[in-house]
């Protein structure tokens, strides 16, 4: 398992990870005509399913083929986790768009990518595939050497300070620790400096401005995706404290997610397996949910167990919005602002 900080408001569930790959060979400049799935995988992936685990990542991704060939054997096997795609290959960067239809998240793989690839191009490189990945509304991790000296030193270097705050700034979903927290010598310590940074920067004006990316009329969706749109614009606009949004998926909390509001967005959803899973996604705070009665109803009581949680109290704006009616659990279609009494 590896423990995943994410960059949400307050803190967030610990999900479950799992990455999957043959050991990486490479060649700079060149192109290396390897399969992905080997026998690592076919050994992992009981594992994977016995252990319900949330979130595989997909190691040395070339190609949208490879993340299909993934999800087709677990489809198979009757397994609901979902792909992450590392992006650690200059084939991957070529074909990431592609690879950003069928990935449920990606990964920036820094280490591997910056060995194929110069390494002063990885910065932009981060930079474009954080912004590609946020476009799509699929959530991005930052990975790699992030916290790297504190593998055996009590804090990190001022470059590392600044490149986590950086990550956050151009908007990473999480950051990922790896050796630090694997073999370092002091693992709670860094999860601690590095919760403090993002926290600081969450809580930073200069955090607060992100690129706007408008749906698109020619996605099936359009209507859900611009109420989320939408959600995210008001609630900046009035400066509401929370987004209630209601899901089976997890489709509305990646959509609003995307937009980076400034305000909690409070998932509410009658899949209990979907509650960690969200957790991957920035600012998303997870509830189970499952008396879909009638609309009023559904918002009225979503709200006080907001109101009992102690994230939302009288006066704060908060935005709703569903499915109408809400009990067909159909594409959201409906938009209420109101202010807690």
């Amino acid at each position: 398992k590896t423990l995943f900080w994410t960059a949400p408001p307050i803190p967030t569930l610990q999900i479950s990870l799992l990455e999957l790959g043959r050991t990486g060979a490479f060649a700079v400049g060149g192109v290396l005509l390897t399969t992905v799935l080997d026998t690592v995988f076919v050994s992992a992936h009981e594992f994977c399913i016995e252990k319900n685990i949330e979130w595989i990542a997909l190691s040395f991704v070339r190609k949208s083929g490879d993340i299909l060939e993934l999800k087709e054997i677990l489809k198979k096997n009757k397994s609901k986790s979902r792909v992450i795609a590392k992006i650690e290959k200059p084939e991957a960067i070529k074909n990431l768009n592609n690879i950003l239809k069928v990935s449920d998240a990606i990964m920036v793989a820094r280490g591997d990518l910056g060995v194929e690839i110069p390494t002063q191009k990885v910065p932009v490189l981060q930079k474009k595939i954080v912004r590609a990945a946020r476009r799509n509304a699929k959530p991005v991790i930052i990975a790699t050497q992030v916290m790297e000296s504190m593998i055996d030193n009590l804090a990190p270097t001022r470059a590392e300070t600044n490149d986590a705050a950086n990550a956050v700034f151009d908007g990473a979903d999480a950051l990922m620790l790896s050796g630090e927290t694997s073999v370092g010598k002091f693992p709670t310590r860094v999860v601690r400096t590095i919760s403090k940074i993002i926290l600081d920067v969450e809580a930073s004006d200069e955090r607060k401005s992100f690129n706007k990316f408008l749906p698109l009329k020619s996605n099936e969706r359009y209507i859900s995706d611009s109420i989320c749109y939408q959600a995210s614009e008001i609630a900046n606009q009035v400066g509401a404290k929370a987004i209630l949004a209601f899901t089976a998926s997890g489709y509305n909390a990646q959509k609003i997610s995307s937009n980076r509001p400034n305000a909690y967005i409070c998932v509410f959803t009658h899949n209990r397996q979907l509650l960690n899973t969200l957790s991957l996604m920035w600012g998303v705070l997870g509830f189970y949910y499952n008396n879909f009665d009638s609309t009023d109803n559904t918002i009225e009581e979503t709200q006080a167990i907001l109101k009992d949680s102690k994230i939302i109290n009288r006066g704060d704006f908060v935005i709703n919005i569903a499915s109408m009616p809400i009990k067909e659990k159909g594409m959201t279609n409906m938009l209420k602002l109101g202010k807690i009494s």
